[in-house]
C-alpha cells in the first residue's frame, strides 16, 4: 500500500535558491511562529540557520534577533 505525504512534516535541505526534499512530506513548520507552511507556498528560509519562515517579516525578526 502507498504511503500519503499529507499531513505529514517534510524534512529539508535549504540552499540559496531552492531546496532539497530529505524526507518526504507535505508541510514544514515556521522556525518563528510554529505556524505549518505547505512546500508549495514555502518562500523564505535561512541557509544558514536551515530554518523555514512562513512570512518575509518572520524571516527578517528571526534575523534580528540573532544579532
Amino acid at each position: 500500500m502507498l504511503m500519503s505525504q499529507s499531513d505529514r512534516e517534510a524534512r529539508l535541505r535549504y540552499m540559496a535558491n531552492s531546496f532539497r526534499v530529505l524526507v518526504p512530506g507535505d508541510h514544514v513548520t515556521c522556525a518563528v511562529s510554529g505556524e505549518r507552511i505547505p512546500l508549495d507556498r514555502l518562500r523564505y528560509w535561512s541557509v544558514e540557520r536551515q530554518e523555514p519562515y512562513a512570512s518575509a517579516e518572520l524571516s527578517a525578526k528571526a534575523e534580528f534577533a540573532t544579532r
